[in-house]
């Protein structure tokens, strides 16, 4: 039977208090939550795979209907292994022309957000 402990004594000093004082004492020193996500952050760019896993869910889901995600999910992996390099070049391209517009997009936001407010746009209208 395992024990559960809601309260530990600060003058406990069996071995199992020792444990919970120092797992309590480091989780008071870890910060409680990651800074939260910019909703107006660019996007990153997709990966060739992701463009080809776009075009081709809804052909693997009509060929398998009883398919669930993860079942469409390798199908998708195992066909794309199979393409050989001149039928994964249009998805390749797609992903260079994708991760060209999230490095823009992101020099504009980083530069932005270092100016400060980032009201300049509507000053030049």
């Amino acid at each position: 039977m395992v024990a559960v402990f809601n309260h530990v004594s600060p003058t406990c000093n069996s071995p199992t208090c020792l444990f919970l004082q120092r797992k309590a004492a480091e989780k008071a020193e870890k910060p409680s939550r990651k800074a939260k996500k910019d909703p107006n952050a660019p996007k990153r760019a997709l990966s060739a795979y992701m463009f080809f896993s776009q075009d081709w869910r809804e052909r693997i889901k009509t060929e398998n209907p009883d398919a669930g995600f993860g079942e469409v999910g390798k199908l998708l992996g195992a066909k794309w292994k199979e393409l050989d390099e001149a039928e994964k070049k249009p998805y390749i391209d797609q992903a260079a022309r994708d991760k060209e517009r999230a490095d823009e997009e992101k020099n504009a936001y980083d530069k932005k957000a270092k100016s400060g407010s980032g009201d300049d746009e509507e000053d030049d209208e």
